[in-house]
């Protein structure tokens, strides 16, 4: 049977090619296709071991059984940071150009909310003693939506009158400009200053998007960090 492979960053080095159609057993579980992209792929290795895989959008372990066309995604460990997600901009999205600050910290504004926190993250233009030109940001878009959206969902919840928005940017992000905004609002500053820092923290660890670090002497290397919380 056949299935659609995707592989991001790191992944993608080891595969050849950020997009594949493979054909593997029928019955094959993930088990089965990392022994086959094993054979196939020494660059997956060493990288395997680091890597979480979903099935059609969704995290499963080495048992999860394929059917014939689901989408397998190969995901390394995240950066931690179609066009905008359903839950409509700029309350959870991806966008593919600049960040609009003011409209994010609009989305969040009230009269009820005395506190807005607003969260930037911008381009450096140095990491460990070497000068940065710039990152360009990939995600698997149909994971990374559903998860943004599952934050702002929790964190709104969990406080009256909380409001939350996080705008991610992908492609090319030059030095000193916005990859990522959050804000927040409330009625008090506490909950509003937890807000923000909880949302930080989940977007590093849970949502699937990757940087890759662009320097000065024209090199270049995929900045990855924790893994994501299944295991394969």
């Amino acid at each position: 049977m056949r299935i659609r492979l995707l592989a991001f960053a790191t992944a993608s080095d080891a595969l050849g090619a950020q997009e594949r159609e493979i054909e593997v057993p029928d019955g094959a579980t993930v088990a089965d296709l990392r022994s086959l992209l094993l054979a196939e792929h020494p660059g997956f290795t060493r990288l395997w071991p680091r890597l979480a895989v979903a099935v059609d959008g969704r995290l499963v372990g080495p048992e999860e059984t394929l059917v014939p066309g689901c989408e397998v995604a190969l995901l390394p460990p995240v950066s931690g940071g179609a066009p905008d997600s359903e839950v409509g901009p700029p309350r959870a999205a991806l966008t593919d150009g600049s960040i609009d600050v003011a409209a994010v910290s609009a989305s969040v504004a009230g009269p009820g909310r005395g506190a807005l926190v607003l969260f930037l993250g911008t381009v450096r233009d140095a990491h460990a003693g070497r000068s940065v030109l710039g990152l360009t940001y990939s995600a698997y878009r149909r994971m990374a939506e559903q998860k943004l959206a599952e934050i702002v969902t929790d964190l709104e919840a969990g406080g009256k009158d909380l409001r939350v928005a996080i705008v991610h940017r992908l492609g090319d992000v030059p030095v000193g400009e916005p990859s990522v905004a959050i804000a927040v609002a409330s009625p008090h500053r506490a909950e509003a200053y937890e807000a923000s820092r909880t949302a930080l923290e989940r977007l590093k660890a849970e949502v699937p998007i990757w940087k890759r670090e662009h320097y000065a002497d024209g090199s270049e290397v995929w900045r990855e960090e924790e893994p994501l919380g299944v295991g394969t």
